[in-house]
């Protein structure tokens, strides 16, 4: 396959050049073309540069959504360094690990977290930039941003490949410490060519991107997908008043919405006004970081009937799409077919492909697998064999080649030596009256080995459940040994910034229970 450009820095100068007077960002009242972008970029550059960021340095962000966190992707580019975006939900320890971890020697932060970054060790690892937002705390150590951008010195292009590593994501950690899953600017590339294709993006498309921006999915597909395609981005700094996405949405005209699980369950439910409906310019929702409840699904296409909602699946290590339904055929419960010019295969303990139906491990080839987990060889030599990423998630495939995801690997529980799958109860629960969302994990049992308990999260305004109803319809569509032996009623289910329930969370309270 061939790429247009062998790094982000390429892409950025390639789009100034093409159309240097078109806005590339919106934020807020604020309109940032292409050829500002660049300007910006170079300025950056020469200030990092200043500060004896070198090629192959680790430059690491710990920013909201805004425009200084597209200006850095783009300067690291510049001098051949690699980038770190970090979780901003992450507390100072967690902060501290990835800092040591990833060996980063620059951070740059925004305000707002300004002191999750002063109580981490943070300064004794790496130089520290806070900068990026107002309101600065009397006496705290801050850099304008504006100063980086007053320099009137440039710096040249310190030129990588393809191959060379882009970015740096942190995995989640739903099981030890997080892993830094390695991307080259091919696997990233990758993505957003498969990607826009499917999508059928164009230049004239507008995205909105309120998802964080540390997180794969939206630095790839919400971020750089666009970018490479040449479209507009409407940038959203914070999802709270959720009601400004809904009105940057209408006023900026976008076209293509990126969003979670839980944005669409909100929307599905959401009495919005009118003209919204009436008014608005979107033709795709694209969901994608976690499972979209069918239910959601069939409110959504019921709702707004002018556009379509594209369920896909992904992790960091794939860069980080897979596959996605399609506006010429989707399927209820599918996340669709693998993204062009990836192989997806569904195979058995042997790494033997299994036949239609059958459920088994998910295997993806293709140039958006990772290079590796910076560090941990071992790790990385148990993930990519004969160049399959293996995903950690169990599914089957129709013979369409869409593909059902049933679970994650670890999250499969084991009774009497039967499989059982919490997806699929949690399917059957979630559209049980009075049910916002659910999550079965296993516990240990000494008859049974393991058997599935329930944590169930009740719609707003709910606040009881009918178990014994719950149990007589479970028992209509479930085998005995699948039912939940315990629920639990809980607020709210813990979640990680993208939506996916932190089932390991669940598992330690009952451990400290």
């Amino acid at each position: 396959m061939e790429y247009p450009f062998n790094n982000f820095y390429e892409l950025i100068t390639s789009q100034a050049k093409t159309h240097s007077k078109k806005v590339a960002l919106f934020v807020d009242k604020d309109k940032i073309t292409y050829g500002e972008i660049l300007e910006a970029v170079d300025k950056l550059a020469a200030y990092l540069s200043g500060l004896g960021v070198n090629k192959g340095d680790k430059v690491a962000f710990f920013l909201r959504n805004s425009p200084e966190f597209i200006y850095s992707i783009f300067a690291a580019s510049k001098l051949g360094a690699m980038v770190v975006p970090i979780n901003t939900f992450l507390k100072e320890d967690e902060l501290t690990y990835i800092l040591e971890d990833s060996g980063a020697t620059i951070l740059m932060a925004s305000v707002v977290h300004a002191k999750v970054v002063n109580a981490s060790k943070a300064r004794s690892l790496c130089h520290c930039i806070v900068w990026e937002g107002e309101n600065v705390t009397k006496g705290e150590q801050h850099h304008s941003f504006d100063v980086a951008l007053d320099t009137k010195t440039s710096v040249e292009h310190r030129v990588t490949e393809l191959e060379d590593t882009a970015v740096i994501i942190y995995t989640s950690g739903t099981t030890g410490k997080p892993k830094g899953a390695m991307l080259s600017y091919k696997n990233i590339f990758s993505n957003g060519r498969s990607g826009a294709m499917t999508i059928k993006l164009i230049p004239k498309d507008r995205a909105i991107v309120f998802l964080p921006m540390f997180h794969s999915f939206t630095f790839t597909i919400g971020v750089m997908l666009p970018m490479q395609v040449g479209m507009s981005i409407v940038i959203i700094k914070s999802i709270q008043p959720f009601s400004n996405i809904f009105k940057q949405t209408l006023t900026k005209r976008v076209t293509i919405f990126f969003g979670i699980p839980d944005v669409y369950h909100a929307l599905a439910k959401a009495k919005l006004p009118w003209y919204f409906m009436w008014f608005n310019s979107i033709r795709a929702f694209i969901s994608g970081a976690a499972a979209l409840q069918p239910k959601t699904l069939e409110a959504m296409s019921k709702k707004f009937k002018r556009a379509t909602l594209l369920e896909g699946y992904g992790l960091s290590e794939a860069s980080p799409a897979v596959c996605m339904n399609t506006f010429e055929k989707q399927k209820a419960g599918s996340v669709g077919t693998a993204l062009d010019s990836y192989e997806m295969k569904v195979v058995d303990a042997d790494m033997n492909e299994v036949e239609y139906g059958i459920i088994g491990d998910i295997i993806v080839k293709g140039d958006n697998v990772m290079q590796g987990y910076l560090g941990r060889p071992t790790a990385t030599e148990e993930t990519i064999i004969n160049g399959w990423l293996l995903t950690g998630d169990m599914g089957y495939m129709d013979d369409e080649g869409f593909l059902f995801i049933v679970d994650r690997k670890k999250d499969l529980i084991i009774s009497k030596g039967m499989n059982i799958y919490p997806r699929e109860i949690e399917e059957i629960i979630d559209v049980f009256e009075g049910v916002s969302a659910s999550a079965v994990i296993g516990i240990v049992d000494e008859r049974s080995g393991e058997v599935p308990i329930v944590y169930i999260e009740l719609k707003e305004g709910v606040y009881t459940l009918d178990e014994a109803g719950l149990k007589k319809y479970m028992k209509e569509s479930l085998a005995n040994y699948k039912i939940p032996k315990q629920i639990h009623l809980i607020k709210e289910l813990p979640k990680n910034a993208t939506g996916k329930v932190l089932k390991r969370v669940l598992k330690e309270k009952i451990q400290d229970a």
